[in-house]
């Protein structure tokens, strides 16, 4: 079918609940998706697509036909889209890759025991604790044991390489006792494993209770020295368990969910707890979702798949942002679980920062996946949401000017490409279309010449040939009010702030024309923006000076007999500097466009008079 017959046979669907199934050309199930309504929601796919994400274009691009099934209620219609995208994994739906596996904590034969993280479970004559679902849970505790009873975690082997090497850091940082370089007898190396196997096995509160009952017992015996060891034992798992106690009292166990997106790509970032501790994260990777993908849609079905794949379903799942249907989801989630489940999304507390943690872990490993740093992401994330930007920002241009008195008239481009300096794509202007002091002026002109600039080349990606996603002015209301009318000329929806500056010359806050949005409280979005203002300035003023230091020495060369504004102007451009002119002899005075014998005798012997002079009266 084309496109106007598939919208034919969808404006003929019924307004009822129920599931529809794309299907190729060669009758395969490439996308599946539920409806409160049939036919408004399938008809939406083959209308406009102007509204559409890329992914959405694309699936519907290699729609044939579809198929639907009529459904009770649209919680029967979420309940069988579930089970049909489990059934066919459409190419098209978020599909999340089930690759969690069981995991053990090894504790190895011998005298000398060592205790690791596995994946498998080996016929080595080793004994296994587990087997546990996190993975991440279990390399954690061993970590953890490891550091807080001093055992080693590096690869010697022991009784071999006891006394052939020195200690390694870990020693001295109090992490490691140090059997490589004897500095730990067998029976207090094996008193320590065994508590370190008693931790892993009983957990924390029972680790505390036992270790407490030996200290005591230490001291009434005046083994003042062992029970100065167990102290610091119950301090250093007490320290874990306080770092680890990051959820508000109220709400015990809860699963934790963020997303962050850039290049057509995104992750999810699961931060699951129970008794108030995180005992467990996942991230999931989705490629190729396309450029400005649905957020609210993307959340609910990966809560649908995440659900599906995991059986463990808590009380309480913390949201970044809206999800579709969030209470239909509850609804779903609720009757898996057999008791309530409530989908929140929290704007302030313990909750909301853990809610930031996932979407910096999200942001994390997708900027991972992409070769660069998280935090960027991150903060170019917090800038998109605090200006209510569509996409984040991955091009950024800022712009200031800088003169002296109205005079040397300049200006400065930069651009920040992912959140770092893209310094092959800075540019200078110097302000033509006027002479005194009009900073309106000058940002208007130099944004209407970038603007030409572009059109020149249009989206060559080189130079000028690629439109930015944010611009950002140094100044204020006034500097986006005048270039406004520029963007709008031009037809072009390009979001503008100014960037406004406190009496101590630091940024305080961004601004339309209409009001100023505070940015002090997100911390690494402040920090970028900060670190844009100030680089635009360092270019802008470093232009600036060097365009006003060629001017003054331009005007002390036409001083000189024969010289006028023509000529001071090719010397400076042939020597580049006052000093390498005065060294010059009056063969290369001459080689200088414009110059004549007697005016390069004249540059020559006003140098060289000086200099004598200078000899004279020393």
């Amino acid at each position: 079918m084309n496109i106007y017959e598939l919208r034919d046979k969808a404006m003929h669907l019924p307004l009822k609940p129920g599931v529809y199934i794309m299907k190729n050309i060669r009758n395969e199930i490439i996308y599946i998706g539920k409806a409160k309504a049939l036919k408004n929601r399938v008809s939406q796919y083959f209308g406009s697509d102007k509204n559409h994400p890329e992914k959405v274009r694309q699936m519907v691009a290699n729609v044939d036909h579809f198929d639907y099934i009529i459904c009770a209620s649209e919680f029967e219609a979420l309940v069988l889209e579930c089970s049909l995208i489990k059934q066919h994994k459409p190419k098209y739906n978020i599909l999340l890759k089930d690759d969690k596996g069981y995991s053990y904590i090894r504790i190895s034969d011998g005298e000398w025991k060592r205790i690791s993280f596995e994946m498998q479970q080996a016929d080595d004559g080793a004994k296994y604790l587990g087997p546990y679902m996190s993975a991440w849970y279990a390399k954690n505790a061993v970590d953890e044991a490891l550091k807080i009873f001093r055992l080693p975690s590096c690869s010697k082997v022991f009784p071999r390489d006891i006394g052939k090497g020195r200690p390694c850091l870990n020693y001295y940082i109090k992490q490691c006792s140090a059997p490589c370089a004897g500095k730990i007898s067998l029976k207090d190396y094996s008193e320590s494993v065994e508590s370190a196997i008693s931790f892993l096995r009983s957990g924390d509160s029972d680790s505390i209770r036992l270790m407490t009952e030996k200290m005591n017992e230490a001291a009434e015996n005046l083994e003042f020295e062992l029970a100065a060891k167990l102290r610091d034992r119950i301090s250093a798992v007490k320290k874990i368990t306080e770092r680890q106690n990051v959820v508000d009292a109220s709400v015990r166990e809860q699963d934790v969910i963020g997303v962050a997106v850039e290049k057509g790509d995104a992750c999810f970032a699961v931060i699951r707890f129970q008794g108030g501790r995180l005992y467990d994260k996942e991230d999931f990777l989705i490629k190729d979702i396309g450029e400005n993908p649905e957020l609210e849609s993307m959340r609910s079905e990966f809560i649908q798949q995440y659900y599906t794949i995991r059986e463990n379903i808590p009380p309480v799942i913390a949201l970044d942002g809206k999800a579709e249907d969030s209470e239909l989801l509850s609804e779903w989630l609720s009757e898996k679980r057999g008791k309530s489940v409530r989908i929140k999304i929290p704007q302030k507390g313990d909750n909301m920062r853990i809610v930031e943690m996932s979407r910096e872990n999200a942001a994390e490993r997708l900027a991972q996946s992409h070769g660069h740093l998280g935090h960027e992401l991150t903060a170019l994330d917090e800038l998109a949401k605090l200006l209510g930007l569509k996409a984040i920002p991955r091009f950024i241009e800022s712009y200031d000017i800088s003169h002296h008195a109205g005079s040397d008239n300049v200006a400065g481009m930069v651009v920040f490409k992912d959140g770092r300096p893209f310094k092959k794509s800075y540019r200078r202007f110097e302000i033509k279309g006027f002479t005194g002091q009009d900073d309106y002026g000058s940002m208007n002109e130099v944004i209407d010449r970038r603007i030409r600039e572009y059109y020149k080349n249009p989206d060559s990606g080189i130079g000028f040939g690629q439109l930015p996603d944010l611009i950002l002015l140094d100044g204020g209301k006034g500097q986006v009010s005048a270039v406004r009318p520029v963007l709008e000329k031009y037809g072009l929806d390009i979001p503008l702030f100014g960037m406004v500056k406190d009496n101590h010359h630091r940024t305080r806050a961004v601004t339309d024309e209409g009001h100023e949005i505070a940015i002090n409280s997100r911390r690494k979005a402040f920090t970028l923006v900060s670190t844009i203002q100030e680089e635009v300035h360092r270019f802008a003023i470093g232009y600036h000076r060097q365009k006003h230091s060629k001017r003054t020495f331009s005007t002390s060369l036409t001083e000189i007999e024969g010289i006028g504004p023509a000529r001071a102007k090719a010397l400076m451009s042939t020597f580049r500097s006052i000093k390498r002119i005065s060294q010059a002899e009056i063969e290369e005075l001459l080689g200088v466009a414009g110059m004549t014998l007697p005016a390069a005798e004249a540059v020559y012997n006003h140098f060289h008079n000086e200099n004598d002079d200078k000899v004279q009266k020393d």
